[in-house]
């Protein structure tokens, strides 16, 4: 039986349960030094002065620096995924101006933390106010002030995606549908804030920094580059990382002050962000702005998809900072058929935090708008929100598929996932409870949302190595922090060697003893960084058989793989272990003409296109009519990554993004006033899901491989992110469908709901009469 495929647990777990874990702030380093920094409590001001004197003098302060004394410091920059980008200045240190709350001003190191946030508290800073841009149509508005004056405009991006002949097919469509969508801001709130320990030695003309990040090697370059070193001079290692979820997928100003501090004081310098901290300055989400329009024909087909797309950028961009818009257009075809599109999105800067990369990155808001409109259209045409579905999925037999906003499709059977969803779910029968319900005056709604899920863009590195003794060791440029690499890993090369996974070894997070890697993010790291080890490891195994030949005095195509080594085809008393392979590998003896000694391979594994997972979501709520409270009361949900590894991971995944999900659909929102004073700063005011506030979800697969890794993986850390939100929005309109069936933006909150009870007209309790086959 192989090991891919097996719900092994995960080798990570004992040791984390047992609270040995290590974490960036679990590193105590001989003469450590603690920086606090001092950030603007105003969302745009100018600096009229800023006084250190006070500080400076403060029992246990080594050093105070302000703007000035880092401005030769590099600046971090970012993905230049569109034409033409904007991209403002991002200083380690403000100098003249802060654009958002929380922007650092100067920064205190003393002996210790609470030395140096006393320290900060004496630094005195004068403030001219100045008008605040919070919102994105506000920061594009006329006369509106430049808030990087050097860039002319607050619009750092715009792009435009049109095939097709979207004005004919909304000229003539039988029916046109419109919704606006505010995706709110949200918060990662990873377990672990963000924290940075840098040391520089000397004798060895190293610089160290361990940072909780998802991405070590970009830790490393941006350091390099930003403070001016040469980049094998600097080490970066991630230690144990308590979530990422997106949000930590490349450094940001504290890891380049840290390094610079460390090396400027010669002494181990550290910076882990409070609580508050994390939800001002780390990247926010989501918090795009659409409009979209939606034409089909008589019989629900799709004729033409057109939407505009606006982002609020914050107060600069981080390297992840333009993806979403990105991902948000050029998903919003869904799992469709769409003839033609028009498609504008844009950015602007704004004064708050910056928003980025967070679980699913501008894919959940595409599917969501495609995915409303569906119901939209559906309840427009007298349609069932299922047979819209099925009358507009892309074929199976249409693979590869070019979408008109020029994604790639692999592979997919959109039609079986979402059958099997609604099989699972009951979905006949929900419908006639559903309205038996509402005979009873009970307010009940079902959502359907079905998805695509775009991932494994890019490479990952991989080596497989031998050891004499037959152990192997795995070495992968993937950064995990929950994921499960190690055990994963193990798995797959456990099955192209031949050997049991404790037999095998995965190390990663230290670009010191790792191949040039890319990181953990955007649901790519089965994909390639599996697949790298993968061919790493059949390379190795090739070359074990030819040298397994020479041993046994056969003809290489005789030598078969078995249990722990290999033996002459048929005669299983003549063979050799690893062990005795990798001694001949190493003492040179036995080798092809073609081999040369050692017993390992190093792997960059680059895809031939990217995988596109895909699923069907199905929610019922039921709403309080007095309170106008919304309960999740089932989810049913299939998904289909291709090719699983481990089940039992991917079963964690998948409840961890639901809740996700389902908390941002009804419970979580980082909120801004009009001054640019964020109002949700702590976990009293930023609610994320408790347990038992959902139920458990029912989670069923199809299983269709992907052509693009030798694996067959596909992603799917993302894909509760995706799929959840708008089956849970279409449930709740669904259920107010006799008020109405007004459009609510996330979080449903009980209020909102409470609103349109009051105000809306109840016209029945009986559901419409769908012309469906269900």
């Amino acid at each position: 039986m192989p090991y891919i495929g097996r719900p092994l647990r995960r080798v990570e777990d004992p040791r984390l349960l047992r609270g040995a874990g290590r974490f960036t702030d679990d590193l105590r380093l001989p003469g450590m030094l603690h920086v606090h920094l001092v950030r603007s409590p105003h969302a745009h001001a100018r600096i009229v002065r800023l006084d250190a004197a006070r500080a400076r003098r403060a029992p246990g302060v080594v050093e105070v620096v302000t703007g000035d004394d880092v401005r030769d410091l590099g600046h971090l920059g970012a993905n230049p995924i569109f034409p033409a980008m904007k991209v403002a200045p991002h200083p380690v240190l403000a100098r003249g101006v802060v654009r958002a709350v929380g922007e650092a001003v100067a920064a205190v190191v003393a002996e210790t933390a609470c030395q140096a946030q006393d320290a900060a508290e004496l630094v005195e800073v004068a403030w001219d106010p100045l008008p605040p841009l919070v919102e994105p149509e506000e920061a594009l508005g006329p006369g509106a002030p430049a808030l990087h004056p050097e860039l002319e405009t607050n619009r750092a991006f715009t792009h435009a995606w049109r095939a097709g002949d979207a004005a004919g097919a909304f000229a003539t469509a039988a029916r046109v549908v419109r919704l606006r969508v505010e995706q709110q801001r949200l918060a990662a709130v990873a377990l672990e804030p963000r924290g940075v320990l840098a040391r520089y030695d000397a004798d060895l003309d190293e610089l160290t920094v361990w940072s909780s990040t998802q991405a070590p090697f970009r830790v490393r370059a941006d350091v390099a580059t930003s403070i001016g070193i040469a980049e094998n001079r600097v080490r970066a290692i991630a230690p144990d990382v308590g979530g990422g979820f997106g949000v930590k997928g490349a450094p940001y100003r504290e890891e380049i002050l840290a390094a610079w501090l460390a090396l400027r004081l010669r002494r181990p310098v550290k910076w882990i962000a409070t609580r508050a901290e994390d939800f001002a300055t780390t990247k926010q989400a989501r918090a795009g702005r659409a409009t979209g329009e939606l034409a089909v024909a008589a019989d629900g087909r799709i004729l033409g998809l057109r939407a505009r797309i606006l982002y609020p950028l914050g107060l600069h961009l981080m390297w992840s900072s333009p993806v979403p818009a990105w991902n948000h257009a050029r998903t919003l075809p869904g799992a469709y058929v769409v003839p033609a599109v028009d498609i504008e999105t844009a950015g602007a800067y704004t004064t708050t935090g910056t928003t980025g990369a967070y679980r699913g990155a501008g894919r959940p808001e595409g599917i969501f708008l495609i995915e409303r409109l569906m119901d939209e259209a559906a309840r427009a045409l007298g349609l069932d929100p299922a047979d819209i579905r099925r009358r507009n999925f892309v074929p199976s037999d249409a693979f590869p598929y070019r979408t008109p906003t020029g994604a790639v499709y692999d592979s997919g059977d959109y039609g079986a996932a979402f059958e099997k969803t609604l099989s699972l779910a009951g979905y006949r029968e929900l419908r006639q409870a559903q309205t038996v319900a509402r005979e009873r005056g009970e307010i009940v709604g079902v959502g359907i949302a079905s998805y695509v899920e775009p991932a494994a863009l890019g490479w990952e590195s991989g080596s497989v190595r031998v050891e004499r003794t037959g152990a192997v060791t795995v070495v992968t440029g993937s950064s995990p922090h929950g994921q499960g690499h190690e055990t994963t890993w193990a798995q797959i090369v456990a099955d192209a060697l031949g050997v049991a996974p404790s037999a095998v070894r995965v190390q990663h997070g230290d670009t010191r003893g790792v191949p040039q890697g890319f990181g953990t993010f955007g649901s790519r790291s089965t994909a390639l960084g599996g697949s790298a080890v993968f061919r790493a490891a059949t390379a190795v195994r090739e070359k074990g058989g030819r040298i397994a030949a020479r041993m046994l005095e056969a003809a290489p195509e005789d030598i078969v793989p078995v249990a722990g080594g290999f033996q002459v085809a048929g005669v299983p008393a003549r063979g050799v272990t690893w062990g005795e392979v990798a001694g001949a590998a190493y003492r040179g003896i036995h080798l092809g003409p073609d081999d040369d000694p050692g017993l390992d391979s190093t792997v960059f594994f680059k895809a031939d296109g990217e995988t596109w997972s895909f699923g069907t979501c199905v929610a019922t709520v039921a709403i309080d009519a007095a309170t106008g409270a919304v309960r999740l009361t089932r989810c049913v949900w299939v998904d289909d990554a291709g090719t699983i590894v481990n089940p039992l991971l991917v079963e964690g995944q998948l409840h961890g993004s639901y809740a996700q999900g389902a908390g941002q659909a009804l419970l979580e929102a980082v909120r801004y006033d009009g001054a640019g004073q964020l109002v949700t700063a702590t976990l009293m005011d930023y609610p994320i899901p408790r347990l038992g506030d959902f139920p458990e979800p029912i989670l069923d697969k199809t299983v269709t491989p992907s052509p693009h890794n030798p694996l067959g993986a596909k992603g799917m850390g993302e894909a509760g992110c995706i799929a959840v939100p708008p089956a849970i929005v279409n449930a709740v309109v669904d259920a107010l469908e006799p008020w109405g069936a007004p459009h609510l933006d996330m979080p449903i909150t009980a209020e909102k709901v409470w609103r349109v009870l009051r105000t809306g007209r109840r016209a029945g309790n009986t559901l419409r009469a769908f012309r469906s086959r269900d």
